[in-house]
């Protein structure tokens, strides 16, 4: 198949790339750059794609930003929460309804280019803070997808369905498809190295814990 993957250049999405290319898939990938604070990621994504030897796009949205308001991520004057992923207060980190804009520009390049899927990397831990990462969420863009053009397109969401997968699995996974885990990017504050106590940074070291696996990454803590 060929499939379009929303690449944040994060873990999920990382061990999501190298997983389609396990199964032997065509994979493209596309990263957003709409203003976030943590743009850092956009260098990560660059290089995992290098390193996957895979054709990447980074699409400039930063003309939107005014439109994502409300969020750390994309706000200078709200702070960055710290402290565990499932905490109320990380609900300032949603910027809104991202997902369904990065999900509507990879469904457009997949209808363009007669790609037979989109893939993204929510999983089962995501839905406690995201709405847009819920199962019910990626069923209805499934649908649409479906619906948006004559071509129509899938929608794979690997680590929540068919069976629900928590970050700690996808760190397995990861360690198996043998992922340059210390290439990727989760912070939430987007400095030179990870802060360690953002609900990402919190999150990321929780799951190599529980997997048994050493983190690669530094913390700046």
């Amino acid at each position: 198949m060929k499939v379009i993957l929303t690449l944040s250049g994060g873990l999920d999405s990382a061990v999501l790339l190298w997983h389609l290319l396990e199964q032997k898939h065509q994979v493209c990938c596309l990263s957003v750059d709409y203003g976030q604070r943590h743009y850092r990621e956009l260098t990560a994504a660059k290089n995992l794609c290098m390193l996957a030897d895979v054709e990447h796009k980074i699409t400039d949205l930063r003309g939107i930003l005014s439109l994502f308001s409300g969020s750390s991520q994309t706000s200078s004057e709200i702070a960055v929460p710290e402290g565990h992923y499932a905490e109320e207060s990380m609900k300032q980190t949603v910027v809104p309804n991202r997902n369904m804009v990065l999900l509507s520009l990879a469904g457009a390049w997949a209808v363009s280019t007669k790609s037979d899927a989109v893939a993204y990397a929510a999983h089962s831990g995501d839905h406690t803070i995201y709405p847009d990462c819920r199962p019910e969420f990626t069923e209805a863009m499934e649908d649409a997808f479906r619906l948006c053009d004559w071509h129509p397109v899938k929608l794979l969401r690997p680590f929540l369905y068919p069976v629900p997968m928590s970050k700690a699995d996808i760190v397995k996974l990861g360690a198996g498809l043998g992922v340059p885990f210390e290439e990727t990017w989760s912070c939430y504050k987007g400095k030179e190295v990870h802060c360690g106590k953002c609900g990402t940074c919190v999150e990321r070291r929780e799951a190599f814990n529980l997997a048994g696996i050493g983190d690669p990454t530094i913390y700046g803590d």
